[in-house]
């Protein structure tokens, strides 16, 4: 672990508050982050472990080892003398067979026997509507978090979740205080009547009117994303410690993997440093922050790391048990066997180069397709959420890979929005944003050191013997894409707004990998150039 010690005060920080000074105070934050509804342990390719899988003692985290480990990391941290808050990040929904059959009340029942003091609105929590999220909040048995969402005009969602929480420890007030990703309504359904506030712009007068009110310690639970929560840490000031989520960033001292360290610093506009942590995700780790608080309410210690869950760890018996009877349903669907893998798909890289898991699915939308004339498939990165391995290809890892239930969408489209559509693909690769785009039909070259609208190079059209030629900015093509990015999604406006004769109703898009996969297996369809990047 590595400890970071912390000025005690500075000229520029905020005034004491009335009353009497708190007490010392020593904190732990056990915290976890984008599940993904990974209720079962996951493999390295972060899908549902296999019984190979298991033999070969390659599985990772699942639920009930979650629990395990953060009841044995909080009864560690209390026998030392420390309090401790259990946190989620957000984004429980959708990955998993549990959320497509269950839509989130698997991931809530699970969660109301872990234990958590607080979870953060993700941005997935929408990916099936209001109505359904609300469901999920009438039955939480904690509170859920986001101080940047106004529902004051949905009447679905109002009074439902609150922007902050304060408990006391150990006679100490302790706000906890949420934060949901601004661009919710590209990347998921929230509806139109929901308002997503820039985070900062309703962070400052919280809180500062917290510490108005007596609260000695503000906790940020985030969804926004490590580059974001970086953001927020140097413009508001009064944030002890951020806990994060979104951008399923590994911050880690000596974990193989780890991003950044843990905790990752960033100054406050005051210049206390500001700790920074979230816990990859898919329920592999679980991460621990240890606070050490003076009488003045600053903090002078931080320490911590993520701590990996292997499949030593005794799962929690009466949560392995929920999950078992939830899984009893599922079992049949998931073993169906559709066909062969030659190659291993991975997620590397998918958000930000050509990557052979972004090949596959969008040669099988272009194979879906094919009776309609359509020449390019064009594919998000993130919406592919776990690969495939090598060997038997069974329905369970497709739908975990396409987790989202979208269709097959088609659409004709001239050929310089095509290239607009590109340039917003590859306009947030720095900040690991999912609208990277996979294509199949085409090849194009992106230069990277160009001005966001400008990267785009050169792309070119695949012929029928599989050679490359020029491509028309002024023709129009037959595009296949998925539903989601077709009526806007992840920023692709042109898709929605320059479409001509779009169709959203095509086969759903798992269904069209399956059929791949079973008319060319053992599948084989690597990464070939398709994607350049300068």
């Amino acid at each position: 672990m590595r400890k970071i010690l912390f000025a005690a005060l500075t000229a520029l920080g905020l005034a004491a508050c009335a009353g009497e000074p708190p007490a010392p105070l020593k904190l732990t934050i056990l915290h976890n982050n984008d599940i993904h509804s990974r209720l079962q342990p996951v493999n390295a390719q972060s899908s549902t472990c296999s019984a190979q899988d298991a033999a070969q003692n390659r599985c990772f985290g699942g639920m009930a080892r979650v629990a395990t480990t953060l009841q044995t990391q909080k009864t560690a941290a209390e026998v030392a003398g420390r309090q401790v808050l259990t946190l989620d990040a957000g984004d429980q929904f959708q990955g998993s067979l549990f959320y497509s059959h269950y839509k989130g009340s698997a991931e809530l029942e699970v969660m109301s026997q872990v234990g958590y003091d607080a979870m953060a609105i993700g941005n997935h929590e929408f990916d099936d509507g209001p109505e359904n999220f609300a469901r999920f909040l009438r039955a939480a048995r904690f509170p859920v978090l986001s101080a940047n969402i106004d529902a004051g005009t949905e009447p679905v969602l109002r009074d439902l979740f609150k922007s902050h929480i304060v408990l006391t420890r150990a006679g100490v007030k302790i706000a906890v205080v949420g934060a949901t990703t601004e661009d919710t309504p590209e990347i998921a359904s929230p509806g139109p009547r929901l308002r997503f506030a820039k985070a900062e712009d309703v962070l400052r007068p919280l809180v500062a009117k917290l510490k108005a009110d007596g609260v000695s310690h503000i906790v940020l639970l985030s969804h926004l994303g490590l580059p974001r929560d970086r953001e927020v840490a140097a413009a508001v000031d009064g944030i002890d410690a951020i806990v994060g989520g979104h951008s399923h960033t590994l911050l880690g001292n000596g974990i193989e993997g780890a991003e950044g360290p843990y905790p990752t610093l960033v100054k406050s506009p005051s210049g206390r440093d500001v700790p920074i942590v979230q816990a990859g995700a898919y329920s592999r780790h679980v991460g621990r922050l240890d606070l050490d608080f003076d009488a003045a309410g600053n903090v002078v210690a931080a320490t911590g790391n993520t701590i990996l869950i292997p499949q030593s760890v005794v799962p929690h018996a009466a949560i392995q048990a929920t999950i078992d009877r939830l899984d009893g349903p599922l079992a049949q669907v998931r073993e169906t066997l559709v066909g062969q893998g030659a190659i291993a798909y991975t997620l590397d890289g998918c958000r930000a180069r050509e990557c052979a898991l972004g090949n596959l699915v969008a040669e099988a939308m272009l194979a879906a397709t094919r009776g309609q004339g359509t020449q390019i498939a064009l594919q998000n990165g993130g919406g592919l959420r776990a690969g495939i391995a090598a060997g038997e290809i069974r329905l369970g890892a497709v739908l975990t890979t396409l987790p989202f239930q979208n269709s097959v969408a088609t659409l004709k489209l001239k050929g310089s929005d095509f290239v607009a559509a590109l340039e917003n693909g590859v306009s947030q690769v720095a900040q690991g944003g999912g609208r990277f785009p996979q294509v199949a039909g085409v090849r194009y070259t992106w230069d990277v050191s160009r001005p966001v609208g400008s990267r785009i190079v050169l792309v070119e059209l695949r012929r029928a013997d599989g050679s490359y030629g020029a491509f028309d900015p002024n023709a129009t093509y037959v595009i296949a894409t998925n539903d989601f990015m077709r009526r806007g999604g992840d920023g692709y406006t042109v898709l929605r707004d320059r479409a001509i004769d779009p169709y959203d109703f095509g086969p759903g898009l798992d269904d069209a990998l399956a059929a791949f996969v079973r008319a060319n297996s053992p599948v084989r369809v690597p990464t070939d150039g398709r994607i350049v990047t300068r």
